[in-house]
């Protein structure tokens, strides 16, 4: 079988020979002799239906066959793109045309595309015109060459060849295959900034997110040369410099070169600082709907202060914001700067004009492909048909956002045509896997490898619902847990949890055994909205607690059984309040979380009442590091003239307490050194969250420095500091395909005698 190969440069040649054919044919057609056309037959044809020829023809039976006619029918079947000859003949009376029709694609394959996944590079073909059964064109697949070739150079691979082999098969089909030598990226072998003055080169450097490279650049490849990466990194420098008093700053002009080689890239980048200037006073001119007062609270520029441009745009935000509140969507609102070059002085006008009211006509809904549009609407708070209001669209995307089932929200105003008075709104979202596996392994004396496995889907075929199994295989604690939640159980968002579990416990302990607690239960919980973010929850549910005897059974549970039976039945009822306004719930950088849940015993075997208060604060300290607080309060109590029950004690030590403890292990022990729990928790935690060396600004890959202090008291114990276990340590947390991923290595700084330390610990799907 031949193969044919062509390179990228025959488009010239292949253009030449169409013309060449299609004026070949033309003089054909124009050397026959005028006749009345008493029938047409199409020869030829293999794939192309009859119909399609005769719908083109110019010509009818009956008409009269001229040059003029002739050329136009050759130039009618050539523009259908099928066919790469056409002639006419004629026999007697009677209009022969003959065709023959281009190869069909049978088949687009691709060799060597690492950097790209193949099903990706086919929809990329199919977009330029190559797709299986469509004709085959030579000009085509050199569009398409050109197209690899871009898509290659997008990833910094310049020196990348393409080279496409035709190949023919049966039936008048042929198989395209491209082969691509991808060869090694361009990579960024200098960065030169040139004009600086105030800031040094190197200060100016790290501002960049593309750098020559680090250990790290495997990851983050920000040695990569992009020029959409480069612009961002020139707004960066702009902004570093705009905010620090330089209000004509200007980047004059940047230079990329690449090495004949097409492996280095050097940039220059060259800049006029021009001079440094404070602000000299903030003035107020246009209609401010007689609300001078509230809008001057809102001026953020300082005068006296250097020149701020962060302080301008945030001005202007806050007051076009503001403008929302009332319902003018399309407020101009502009800071006039006038210039003072002789003392390097600037003041400012700002000038506002709330223009007119409008309201919102609709509100679409793109970028879920999986989601329901509803999981989306329900959440907004600005409502189709009423006055555009800033505040509630502001707070419409923060809803849909804390989901968590979008990796992007964000809300676009649409002027409608021919109404000034309306805006259409548009929420943008990008979707991201919403369900995930969670793992977690620990290391311990007591428990060589123990493994949790479990599984999340917390939009359950599109519907916001949330489904999750979690089965834990530790030697000493067993867990089987069902859980769903459907988030509008009623329309006016009442949410419905129910709750199916199997759990056999044994505490940590070295020198084993065979008791067991068994727990087997259901609980039903409702979650009534208060606020925006103020929920209340309430349920009830039933639970079965059996103590199965055997070797090494610690002495409490033992003394519990015989005085109030092996198996207990309870009807626990529960109430809670949960308070989360942060910004985000995957990746946190402010705002504050609270959540209180308690159980009480109405009926049943035993008698307890048990609170859990979490508390949780998130402080920016600038766009790369934040602070976080974590603090949890737990306490228990048996009433009715009963103890609090044994096996609801809590427990402590490990990822989401005390990090560098065994996995709960810590507070009271029974005489065997049995890990016991107990009715009372304290845990305090505090993480400084940074972003990974050499990621640049990456919040998906963070590392984390914390300090943990916590330990869990028996029911006449007080809680007292002197008794707190302390832990201080280093961590990294990855939000990866599984979900997020926390590692942490921890060195406790106050332990007693006795504790059991487990240093490095590691989870999925877990934060603190």
């Amino acid at each position: 079988m031949t193969q044919h190969i062509h390179r990228l440069g025959l488009r010239a040649a292949s253009a030449a020979s169409a013309l060449l054919t299609l004026f070949l044919a033309a003089g054909t057609a124009w050397a026959l002799e005028p006749f009345k056309v008493q029938d047409i037959r199409v020869e030829g044809l293999q794939r192309v239906e009859p119909g399609t020829v005769f719908a083109s023809l110019p010509l009818r039976v009956g008409d009269d066959y001229d040059d003029e006619k002739g050329a136009a029918a050759i130039r009618a079947l050539f523009a259908l793109g099928l066919f790469k000859d056409v002639r006419l003949e004629a026999s007697g009376n009677v209009l022969r045309v003959l065709v023959q029709e281009r190869p069909t694609i049978a088949d687009v394959d691709f060799a060597g595309t690492r950097e790209f996944d193949k099903d990706v590079l086919k929809k990329t073909m199919r977009d330029v015109g190559l797709a299986e059964g469509r004709p085959y064109d030579k000009a085509l697949t050199d569009r398409a060459e050109q197209e690899l070739k871009r898509q290659y150079i997008n990833k910094s691979l310049y020196g990348a060849e393409v080279l496409t082999t035709v190949t023919p098969v049966e039936r008048n089909r042929v198989n395209l295959s491209f082969t691509v030598v991808e060869g090694e990226p361009a990579r960024i072998k200098e960065i030169r900034v040139v004009g600086n003055k105030a800031f040094s080169e190197s200060t100016l450097k790290g501002l960049f997110d593309q750098d020559t490279g680090g250990w790290l650049s495997w990851y983050t490849k920000s040695d990569r040369y992009s020029r959409a990466k480069l612009d961002a990194d020139l707004q960066t420098l702009r902004s570093y410099y705009l905010e620090r008093g330089y209000l004509e700053f200007r980047v004059d002009s940047t230079q990329v070169a690449i090495s004949p080689d097409k492996q280095d890239i050097s940039i220059a980048v060259n800049v006029t600082e021009g001079a440094r200037y404070v602000v000299s006073g903030v003035k107020l001119e246009g209609d401010y709907l007689e609300r001078d007062d509230e809008f001057k609270a809102l001026v953020a520029i300082r005068p006296g202060e250097p020149y701020n441009a962060e302080q301008v745009t945030q001005t202007t935000k806050a007051f076009s914001e503001y403008f929302a509140r009332f319902g003018f969507a399309f407020a101009r609102v502009e800071a006039v700067p006038e210039i003072d070059r002789e003392n390097n002085r600037v003041a400012f006008i700002v000038q506002a004009d709330p223009a007119r009211r409008a309201y919102v006509r609709r509100i679409n809904v793109s970028g879920n492909n999986r989601t329901r549009d509803e999981v989306i609407r329900r959440e907004f708070r600005q409502y189709e048909a009423s006055w555009y209001d800033g505040d509630k669209i502001r707070l419409s995307r923060d809803r849909v956002d804390r989901l968590g089932f979008f990796s992007e929200v964000h809300v676009e105003t649409q002027e409608v045509p021919g109404s000034p008075d309306q805006v259409d709104l548009v929420i943008n979202v990008v979707e991201k896997p919403s369900g995930s596996l969670q793992m977690g392994v620990g290391f311990s004396t007591a428990e060589k490898v123990s493994l949790s496995l479990g599984f999340t889907q917390e939009n359950i075929f599109g519907s916001g619902n949330y489904l999750g199994v979690d089965v834990n295989t530790s030697k000493y604690r067993r867990t089987l847990v069902f859980s769903t939640t459907n988030p509008y159980f009623t329309p006016e968002g009442i949410s419905r949890t129910l709750d199916l579990y199997y759990r056999t416990d044994r505490p940590y302990e070295d020198q084993g055994g065979n008791y067991q607690l068994i727990t087997m239960g259901g609980a039903v919980r409702f979650g009534v909205p208060f606020s925006e973010t103020d929920t209340v929850f309430y349920g009830g549910g039933i639970e079965q607690t059996r103590i199965r005897p055997g070797t090494n059974i610690p002495a409490t549970y033992l003394s519990y059984a015989e005085h109030f039976g092996y198996s207990s039945l309870s009807a626990p009822l529960t109430l809670g309040w949960s308070r989360d306004d942060r910004d985000s719930a995957l990746v946190p950088n402010s705002g504050r979380y609270q959540r209180l849940n308690s159980d009480w015993s109405v009926a049943g075997d035993t008698r307890y009442l048990r609170a859990n208060y979490q508390f949780q604060q998130y402080v920016p300290l600038n766009k790369r590091f934040t602070v976080a607080f974590n603090s949890e309060l737990g306490l228990g109590k048996g009433i009715n003239g009963r103890p609090f029950p044994v096996f609801k004690n809590f427990y402590s030590g490990g990822l989401g307490s005390v990090r560098g403890f065994d996995q709960g292990t810590l507070g009271p022990r029974d005489v065997t050194g049995a890990s016991l729990g107990g009715p009372k928790k304290l845990t305090l935690n505090a993480e400084l969250i940074a972003p990974f060396p050499g990621a640049g600004n990456d919040r998906t890959l963070r590392v984390f420095t914390f300090a943990d202090l916590g330990n869990v008291f028996g029911e006449n114990e007080k809680i007292a500091f002197k008794d707190l276990r302390a832990s201080v340590g280093l961590g990294l947390s990855w939000i990866s395909p599984l979900g997020p991923l926390r590692l942490a290595f921890a060195q406790p700084v106050r332990k007693f005698a006795g504790d059991r330390i487990q240093k490095l610990q590691f989870q999925i799907g877990t934060s603190f």
